[in-house]
């Protein structure tokens, strides 16, 4: 396979020596925004039957968001990444930090309760770069409920904008989350769960 591919390449090479440099690509679409990323981000994100705590900002505000989320959902052990900012973690349940859980003990919380790198207004989408506050994607992919903290800051407005912001975890696995996960068969009839949680929670502070 490797010997194919190289003589592929060379031909490629070959073939295309000498050839002019194409025209640079002319990208007119815009790439910084300029209306009010977190209402729109909210919107977004309840189009895709997620649901939406807005809180203000700060640890007790947050927590008690993270209370009320997990209580409407009857949720009673949840799974959270190392580092997840200890003020968040609910006082209200039991506690159980990811330190390799098995696709088994994962399937046996009720819900995650993690941070995110970067919220799309346009897409409403959540990044998940895999930083301290997020975990591994398995610990968001495997409970039926994730619980996930967006904050202000962390709102972009534009895809160009969230990529730019993402420059620097180039070199990380990053999961985009456009509400629960959900397929449709060619009946269009809607599955959620299939590749990931049922229920998304989304915590604006």
């Amino acid at each position: 396979m490797s010997a194919a591919r190289e003589e592929i390449l060379r031909r490629v090479r070959a073939a295309t020596a000498g050839s002019p440099p194409a025209d640079p690509v002319v990208r007119e679409y815009r790439r910084a925004g300029g209306g009010a990323p977190v209402e729109l981000f909210a919107e977004r994100v309840a189009d895709y039957r997620a649901e939406i705590l807005l809180t203000a900002p700060g640890a007790v505000k947050v927590r008690a968001a993270i209370e009320r989320a997990l209580a409407a959902h009857g949720a009673v052990r949840i799974g959270v990444p190392p580092g997840l900012p200890p003020e968040w973690r609910p006082a209200t349940v039991d506690v159980v930090e990811d330190d390799g859980l098995s696709p088994r003990e994962l399937d046996a919380l009720d819900g995650v309760v993690t941070g995110c790198t970067v919220g799309i207004a346009e897409t409403g989408t959540i990044v998940l770069a895999a930083g301290p506050a997020e975990g591994r994607r398995a610990l968001t992919l495997v409970p039926d409920l994730h619980v996930c903290v967006v904050r202000e800051e962390q709102i972009v407005e534009l895809v160009p904008e969230a990529f730019a912001a993402l420059a620097a975890y180039s070199r990380r696995p990053l999961t985009f989350v456009s509400g629960p996960s959900a397929t449709s068969d060619i009946e269009l009839s809607r599955v959620e769960g299939v590749h990931g949680p049922r229920r998304l929670v989304v915590v604006i502070a």
